[in-house]
């Protein structure tokens, strides 16, 4: 007889992982130490206008399958009317069979708009009455999202030129008890082989007051932005290595590559190399001075069709995994900051699977004693945050790490519904845990089981971050 779909029980399959999830892991708090929320929102406690612009607006998983269906762009990101669009999407998602899309989309309905309509063509205008029926209610704007849903503390994604100014307006606002913190996102800096440089150098030393003539001013700018977001909460940084680089150089010869970059010359990938890895050097030990962590997101293939980069820009549904190799620079990257005893607390989140085990391995290498997981494997990141792509990453760390130390889910959105990632996370998770106890392979001790289950889900990640 098939089971109930999306009951209770969904995704626990034997009987101690239904009491693992139920009892320890459901009603946890939730720190989300990364996503892209928008700050401004927050601020503004934006309320939104139907369920398009807060289920499908800016959910780039959502277009991407929606192309995959056969849907139009103009019903995707172009001008067709907002029902219309919905109405595409509940058309289109009952083909997502295995697709966690199929999941996240009734997870989000269930939640937040509780009904158990099965999302189709049939039923698309149903549920556009029922949900935007709700959608004006305060428990539904920004704010009340967070709320509902238990969070605890929020970290957006910030460039350093940024002047956090909504951050200092929610952080003022005492009626609001979710701490949203920035977080220190500075590629712009070090991609030097990427179109807008120059501008971008210009712009950071008007923010910054350091006049940026040389690679040493460069560290003064970015230390004096480091100071600003320390000031305003800030305790980790984060970055997106696409392709792993290790090739250090002196400074004289950085000076000299930023000089040719200025003077709008083309930088070649050896010199691109060196100039990366000397300011992903000097903000590592900067981090490590600091006591932030410093989260590393390796693997992504970005913009890949060019046409449409053009006309939509990034982040809009263009990018894959990549399969460069890692270890090496990876290894060496980590080593030279470890050789001065400047190794910040370091997440190292991995795309592409077949270098799960390799990143689990190395996190063993740098592990100093002094914090609990120093090192950590990062939850299943963008493509991996699916059943199998968690349930992978898990199994890597148990296996060859310490799973109790990890510091668990993160939602990596731009959607204030994303928040039921960390029900499906620990959903997953409590049925790792409890199929391995029902096997015989770990004791069926629940006062044990319960700590290692709260301990991932949240008091982890309040340690390990102190936000």
């Amino acid at each position: 007889m098939a089971k109930t779909f999306m009951d209770e029980h969904f995704l626990l399959e034997t009987p101690t992982a239904q009491k693992l999830y139920h009892e320890f892991a459901e009603h946890q708090p939730i720190i989300d130490y990364h996503c892209h929320l928008p700050p401004q929102e927050v601020a503004d406690n934006k309320q939104f206008r139907n369920i398009t612009e807060i289920w499908l607006g800016g959910d780039h998983y959502k277009w991407r399958f929606m192309r995959s269906s056969g849907v139009t762009e103009d019903f995707v990101t172009g001008n067709q009317p907002d029902i219309e669009k919905f109405r595409k999407f509940c058309s289109v998602l009952p083909m997502g069979v295995g697709n966690p899309l199929y999941h996240w989309s009734h997870l989000e309905l269930q939640r937040y708009f509780g009904t158990k309509t099965l999302v189709s063509a049939d039923t698309a205008d149903e549920l556009w009455e029922v949900c935007n029926a709700q959608i004006g209610k305060p428990e539904l704007s920004a704010r009340g999202l967070m709320l509902r849903s238990n969070v605890r503390v929020v970290c957006t994604t910030d460039d350093p030129v940024d002047d956090l100014a909504y951050h200092k307006a929610i952080a003022a606002d005492s009626g609001f008890s979710v701490k949203v913190l920035p977080t220190f996102r500075p590629d712009k800096s070090f991609n030097i082989d990427r179109a807008g440089f120059q501008d971008y150098i210009r712009k950071l030393a008007t923010v910054s007051g350091v006049a940026i003539n040389n690679f040493g001013e460069l560290t003064q700018a970015l230390s004096a932005r480091l100071d600003y977001f320390a000031a305003h909460g800030c305790k980790l940084s984060d970055h997106a290595i696409d392709i792993a680089f290790f090739s250090p150089a002196s400074d004289s010869e950085l000076t000299t590559i930023l000089s040719r970059a200025m003077n709008n010359e083309v930088i070649g990938k050896e010199d691109a190399d060196k100039f990366k890895t000397a300011i992903m050097l000097f903000l590592g030990r900067q981090y490590a001075q600091r006591g932030w962590a410093m989260q590393l997101h390796i693997g992504a293939q970005r913009n890949n069709n060019t046409r449409m980069f053009n006309r939509l820009g990034p982040d809009t549904g263009w990018d894959s995994i990549a399969d460069d190799l890692i270890s090496a620079k990876i290894s060496a990257f980590l080593n030279a900051l470890d050789g001065d005893d400047l190794l910040p607390k370091t997440v190292l989140y991995n795309l592409n699977p077949i270098h799960n085990e390799v990143l689990a391995t190395m996190l063993g290498n740098f592990q100093d004693g002094k914090v609990v997981g120093k090192m950590q494997f990062g939850s299943g990141w963008w493509f991996l945050d699916q059943k199998d792509g968690m349930t992978r990453q898990l199994t890597a760390l148990s296996q060859l790490g310490n799973l109790g130390a990890f510091v668990g889910m993160l939602t990596d959105s731009r959607s204030f519904l994303s928040y039921t990632r960390h029900e499906y996370f620990r959903r997953i998770l409590c049925n790792l845990i409890g199929g391995w106890v029902e096997n015989g392979e770990y004791p069926q001790d629940y006062k044990l089981l319960g700590k290692i289950v709260s301990d991932i889900c949240y008091n982890n990640a309040d340690r390990y971050f102190g936000l």
